[in-house]
């Protein structure tokens, strides 16, 4: 009893709380009683605000559990370090294990585009002095490679059927020709243009004679240095030291190199934004392919990106003319994502279920790439020859897998169509920096110049190329300023704020606060102890 205040009826009890309560309103039910018009006015007026306010609560609820964000921008102003910077020369690398069936790969495809356009290209295309990259130890592979191998003729170019277009006109697609093991399910690969469709025939053919390679070439071994492709370096006004680039061979894009890819040297960190205070390069960009179908470009890749990261050249980059001074000015952002159940993206790629195949830090490429080979491996029996490989997995070869192309185009038109998965297991990283990049070019060296920058450059670096400035190029990266701009996501609708709200709702219909939240749930605590009760006395009542 001295807890709970009795009362001797529910009416006592409610006119008790209508007169003393803090909520607004209440006490018109009971001081007009004897005005029933008035008390139905003000009872039909209170209900009416209480199905408003939990309708605006359930608004709130679940704009909150939809989790949106909003995007806050700042700018900050300090020393940073200079990215990391990659070059190729556009120039794949022609081995000498197997150069022989590069070269009949060549004649196939002489033999293909005189077929299809009527046109002899063999003087001026395929018959250079090729130079081969030997490699070391690899007498006994190249010796069984180049007895089992065979390169093969079910692939060939066709010209497919005249079609109209939407504008009536008639025009005729190129393409080869794909089955299954079985040979019941066949499709052709046909492109609208016939260089594109003979630059994919001829990539395809390449991916199976590469594959004979080993895995892990020592590019150490080969003859090429940087001297070859670099003439000149300098960042900040200091020439580059042999520590600050890594060689790698890319099969595309030939002989790379990444400088500053570890971000950690203070030779790199940049304290000026100025064309001065960035990296000056001198390169040469000769036109002597050593695989003129599989690089049809003159000039240099160029590609900016964040260090410790793996430089994917075929979807990002830049390339750099012969003959030309170009000045690239970059601009950072960085972008924050707050991840969990505000959006997808991860730290750091450790709770992604894609293990990775590449030895660098995490970003959505080296994913989608890890993930598609994954799968290919397993629905194709093999890996495709421009990404790593997952343990125990070979290249894809058509005389081992003949039907592999079948299986791999059908599966990367699935990937590119957002069909497979990869793009579910793929999130984002929670933190990134972009680059923006603005470029301006010039001809480099002019005709009053050439002349004595050729012989500074022949007597300094054993330049001896007498062609009028088409084999050589120069590059300025520099930042355009130290601010950067920093993209943050943060929540629409906080904890915080959505309290705040909801107080801000119940004041709106009440005029009251939390404790006549309180009074409330005291009001419903007294209504079932009274019932409870006053239940205990008529069942006595009735045992009497």
């Amino acid at each position: 009893e001295g807890l709970i205040e009795f009362y001797d009826s529910f009416k006592d009890m409610f006119e008790f709380f209508c007169k003393n309560t803090t909520i607004h309103g209440t006490i018109r039910l009971v001081c007009s009683d004897s005005n029933r018009m008035k008390t139905a006015f003000w009872t039909l007026l209170l209900l009416a605000s209480f199905g408003m306010l939990y309708w605006q609560f359930a608004l709130m609820f679940s704009q909150y559990w939809a989790y949106p964000v909003v995007l806050t921008m700042s700018m900050h102003s300090e020393p940073k370090m200079f990215p990391a910077i990659t070059i190729c020369n556009l120039d794949p690398y022609r081995f000498e294990l197997v150069s022989e069936h590069l070269v009949q790969l060549d004649r196939m495809a002489e033999e293909s585009i005189a077929f299809l356009y009527g046109i002899n290209t063999s003087a001026s295309l395929f018959h250079m002095n090729e130079k081969n990259i030997h490699m070391k130890d690899l007498s006994n592979i190249g010796n069984l490679s180049r007895s089992s191998f065979r390169l093969s003729q079910n692939f060939s170019l066709l010209r497919m059927p005249d079609h109209s277009n939407r504008s009536g006109k008639k025009h005729s697609s190129v393409g080869f020709r794909l089955c299954n093991a079985t040979g019941g399910n066949c499709f052709y690969k046909t492109y609208s243009s016939g260089m594109d469709a003979i630059l994919e025939w001829y990539r395809f053919h390449y991916m199976n004679i590469m594959s004979q390679l080993p895995v892990i070439i020592n590019i150490s071994d080969h003859e090429e240095q940087i001297e070859d492709m670099v003439y000149s370096c300098q960042y900040d006004g200091e020439p580059c030291r042999p520590s600050d680039y890594v060689h790698f061979h890319h099969p595309v894009f030939g002989s790379c190199y990444t400088f500053n890819s570890k971000g950690t040297d203070p030779f790199w960190t940049a304290t000026k934004p100025g064309i001065p205070y960035g990296l000056s390069l001198i390169l040469r960009a000769e036109q002597k392919d050593h695989i003129p179908l599989l690089s049809t470009v003159a000039g240099v890749k160029v590609m900016i990106h964040n260090h410790n990261q793996t430089p994917f050249l075929e979807h990002e980059g830049f390339d750099i003319r012969p003959g030309i001074a170009t000045i690239i000015g970059i601009q950072q952002d960085e972008v924050n994502r707050l991840g969990g159940n505000y959006g997808k993206c991860t730290t750091n790629g450790k709770d992604v279920n894609v293990k990775l195949l590449y030895n660098n830090s995490y970003t959505l490429q080296a994913c989608l790439h890890s993930c598609f080979q994954h799968i290919m491996v397993r629905k194709c029996g093999c890996g495709y020859y421009y990404y790593p490989l997952p343990p125990g997995a070979e290249y894809c070869n058509y005389n081992k897998q003949p039907a592999w192309g079948h299986c791999f185009y059908q599966l990367y038109n699935r990937l590119r169509n957002h069909h497979l998965n990869c793009f579910d297991q793929c999130p984002k990283p929670c933190r990134e920096s972009l680059y923006k990049v603005s470029a301006g070019t010039a001809k480099w060296p002019s005709s009053k110049s050439q002349d004595w920058i050729r012989q500074a450059l022949r007597h300094q670096n054993g330049y001896n190329s007498t062609s009028n400035r088409k084999d050589i190029a120069k590059v300025t990266i520099f930042y355009q300023q130290l601010n950067y701009q920093s993209v943050n996501e943060s929540p629409l609708l906080s904890e915080n704020l959505l309290l705040s709200s909801m107080g801000s709702q119940w004041s709106l219909w009440f005029g009251s606060s939390v404790l006549s939240v309180v009074e409330m749930f005291e009001l419903l605590i007294d209504t079932l102890v009274l019932s409870l009760l006053f239940c205990y006395q008529r069942f006595r009542s009735k045992k009497t």
